[in-house]
């Protein structure tokens, strides 16, 4: 090869994302100053990603709080029965169902800190009304009220979920990408790092609200109006300063907002055209959603949310009922919630050693597995025996290291195969999905609302984690030719993705014409 050759090589091979050039002794000689500057970069790196913790910390800690608070306050207020917390749950479902996409839509064309700032104040407002509401209703004795302040709750409750599907999309699927990018964080550790947030936030706020319930229940509902809204001001803050540490976060989207005050359609249009036009603007999120690389992992993972098995409204009431009291059920979620934290590290370490791909195949499997004797208790046994409530218990907590490793496997493979400028639109819409599946599975306890009918929830739900393994077996099938390679199975695809796998391939092709 001449020295010319190798200045243009040299000179083309800049254009990558990083330019490190070795000796025969796999010295490096030529490195990125973006790589030798990373370590003076450390410092900042932790203080930014601490603010980025503590903001999502308190939103979650607050949301986890008031979510199972929710429940039992229900409970409390109208004993007996399943209808009202299943109501209650469906109509935030569906809000979100509708409103989803648009909002969606909304975070990739606004000002990132704007639309955050917006979505903390949206939700710790209708917590504190909906606290107002509980306790109005426990001291009622008039039943004329009682519809009223229930459909008061309800609605601010819808409003709190919108707010909180776009402080999701916009801090787990935009902010974390921009952040890892920019700091050269691993992006697998910053996404599981997120979610152990989560998890913590499920397994203490729950016991925490319910030792509070078990004395008063008066008490917790005052004591979730008052965390809620002593911390706003510092996740406020908190975010502000992340936005202000990574310049990145603002690029592109300032002048959007700018765009967007430019009406798209003529005013004077016919109420059919814009019914027309507004239909296919509506439908334009769930077209790229269905024709996205990531369409197939992402609606596995949405499939599972049409489920009683967790310990949610459905399932923590029919515990209730079943003969065990509020905090026993807020220890059962401890077992629970440590297999989701141990599925938080077992990801990382699955997807760096056998890929995300195969990965998301064993955790789903495996899933499947640990909820077949809890399916199979209900099946053959008295629904309302404790032998069957003890196995729903056991089978669902192993199942949840499953359950997460596999949304964070499918987390990366949706990140990796979305586009920024379609990135928080795709994940509504994900959200959108996955609270049509969570209606459903609120409409299976409204179709069968006694204890005793509560195996046909779970064997429908049952039934949506074998649709989900067999869509995603369908997906790991097109992706890699077929769905088991013993003599891989340990190795190699460490980090597939088709972006990296191009330009892998780009690469090869270019050095072997020299």
């Amino acid at each position: 090869m001449s020295p010319g050759t190798e200045t243009q090589e040299l000179a083309h091979s800049s254009t990558d994302d990083s330019l490190v050039v070795y000796d025969d002794s796999s010295s490096p000689l030529i490195t990125n100053p973006e790589e030798t500057s990373s370590n003076h970069r450390t410092a900042p790196s932790q203080g930014v990603c601490r603010r980025l913790y503590i903001s999502h910390f308190l939103s979650t800690w607050s949301s986890r709080m008031f979510e199972f608070g929710a429940v039992l306050f229900l409970a409390s207020i109208f004993p007996a029965t399943l209808l009202y917390a299943s109501i209650y749950a469906l109509v935030r479902s569906l809000a979100a169902i509708v409103l989803s996409s648009w909002l969606g839509s909304l975070v990739d064309r606004s000002n990132r800190l704007s639309v955050l700032r917006k979505s903390i104040v949206w939700q710790r407002v209708p917590v504190a009304g909906s606290c107002l509401c509980f306790v109005a209703l426990l001291a009622s004795k008039n039943s004329a009220v009682v519809l009223p302040l229930f459909s008061i709750a309800a609605l601010l409750a819808c409003i709190e979920k919108l707010a909180s599907v776009v402080n999701t999309v916009a801090v787990e699927r935009d902010w974390v990408i921009v952040v890892s990018d920019s700091l050269s964080l691993p992006r697998q550790e910053l996404n599981a790092s997120m979610r152990r947030i989560d998890l913590f936030c499920k397994l203490f706020a729950p016991v925490f609200i319910s030792l509070v319930d078990s004395f008063s229940t008066r008490a917790a509902i005052w004591t979730v109006f008052c965390l809620n809204a002593s911390s706003v001001l510092v996740e406020y803050l908190a975010i502000a300063q992340v936005y202000k540490a990574v310049p990145e976060l603002a690029r592109g989207r300032d002048s959007a907002l700018d765009d967007n005050n430019v009406p798209s359609e003529p005013m004077n249009e016919g109420f059919l055209q814009r019914a027309v036009t507004y239909t296919k603007s509506a439908l334009q999120p769930w077209r790229e959603y269905v024709t996205s690389p990531a369409c197939l992992p992402s609606f596995a993972l949405s499939v599972l949310y049409l489920t009683v098995l967790s310990f949610g409204a459905q399932m923590v009431t029919y515990l209730l009922h079943t003969g065990f009291n509020s905090l026993e059920v807020s220890c059962m979620r401890i077992g629970a919630v440590v297999a989701e934290l141990a599925g938080t590290w077992a990801a990382p370490l699955a997807m760096n050693k056998i890929g995300p791909v195969r990965s998301g195949l064993w955790f789903i499997n495996y899933q499947f597995a640990c909820l077949a004797a809890s399916a199979a208790a209900f099946l053959f046994l008295d629904p309302s025996s404790r032998l069957v409530a003890l196995c729903l218990i056991l089978g669902v907590a192993l199942s949840r290291l499953g359950l997460w490793g596999f949304d964070l496997a499918v987390q990366f493979l949706v990140q990796e195969n979305t586009d920024e400028g379609t990135r928080a639109r795709f994940s509504s819409t994900e959200m959108a999905l996955q609270n049509i599946f969570e209606l459903l599975s609120f409409a299976s306890t409204i179709m069968f609302p006694l204890p005793e009918q509560f195996k046909y929830p779970v064997l429908i739900s049952y039934s949506a984690v074998a649709v989900a393994a067999i869509c995603f077996a369908v997906y790991v099938r097109r992706e890699r030719g077929h769905l088991l390679h013993t003599s891989k199975c340990l190795g190699g695809d460490k980090l597939w993705s088709p972006s990296r796998t191009n330009r892998v391939g780009h690469r090869n092709r270019r050095e072997a014409s020299f």
